[in-house]
């Protein structure tokens, strides 16, 4: 099978990490590829970033289905932006990172808190948990309050910041699991655990297995309902390509 990871942002760096992290928890009979918008925010921390970035997503959704050969798409962004816009465009399976990550959490133990990156995309985090109904399981997010590209530019100082959130969690949030709550942070799961001692899943890696969980038992995302595909309509000005779209694209 062939699952497309999407970044959201337009770092090919952040891109390039969360591919690997993929790749290394992929079966080997997946194929893993990733991909970024060509235009957008370089990170993604507040609503407007993610309403911007949500257009990114459909577009690569978009692409993917004209290349005809993506069996599940992945969207790397802890606020999964555009994510329902994104199941409209396809029959494949599309994962988020957040959704992901809290389903799995709640398989491994009662109650996780999230670690995330600034207090304000915890807030975000907020509104995500009341929407998938996961906010009883959790029981705090606590941000590292370090901006999402110091994952890039400071990893050392980075770590120590999400390591010592993470240990603050287990020691005082009555926890059994935390979730990271960045992209960015992928990869850094098992080193993590190492320090803390307790079951940490970070969504990129927790999407990429449901997407491989969902292909493997021929699941694909309804076409009854509000997820059908989006009406063929115009489209003005700088959206004046995506005019009378005619699904599926490709498939």
């Amino acid at each position: 099978m062939h699952i497309r990871i999407i970044n959201p942002n337009t770092t090919a760096s952040m891109t390039a990490a969360m591919h690997q992290a993929a790749q290394h928890q992929a079966a080997t009979s997946t194929t893993v590829t990733a991909t970024q918008p060509d235009a957008g925010p370089v990170s993604i921390e507040s609503h407007f970033d993610e309403a911007i970035s949500a257009v990114g997503v459909a577009e690569e959704v978009l692409k993917g289905e004209r290349e005809g050969n993506i069996d599940a798409y992945v969207v790397a962004c802890f606020g999964d932006p555009g994510l329902l816009a994104a199941r409209e465009l396809t029959r494949a399976p599309v994962i988020g990172i957040a959704e992901a990550a809290f389903h799995l959490a709640t398989l491994v133990s009662t109650r996780f808190s999230i670690v995330t990156t600034l207090g304000r995309t915890g807030i975000i985090a907020e509104h995500l948990l009341e929407q998938y109904g996961f906010r009883h399981h959790c029981r705090r997010i606590r941000a590292a309050e370090i901006p999402v590209l110091d994952l890039e530019h400071h990893p050392d100082a980075a770590f120590k910041r999400i390591v010592e959130e993470c240990c603050r969690a287990r020691d005082e949030d009555g926890i059994g699991a935390i979730v990271l709550g960045c992209g960015g942070m992928a990869g850094l799961t098992a080193e993590i655990s190492r320090e803390v001692g307790l079951p940490v899943i970070e969504g990129v890696s927790a999407a990429l297995k449901l997407a491989e969980s969902l292909v493997s038992l021929g699941l694909h995302t309804s076409k009854h309902g509000d997820l059908d595909y989006p009406r063929p309509k115009a489209f003005t000005g700088t959206f004046s390509e995506l005019s009378n779209l005619h699904f599926p694209l490709t498939r």
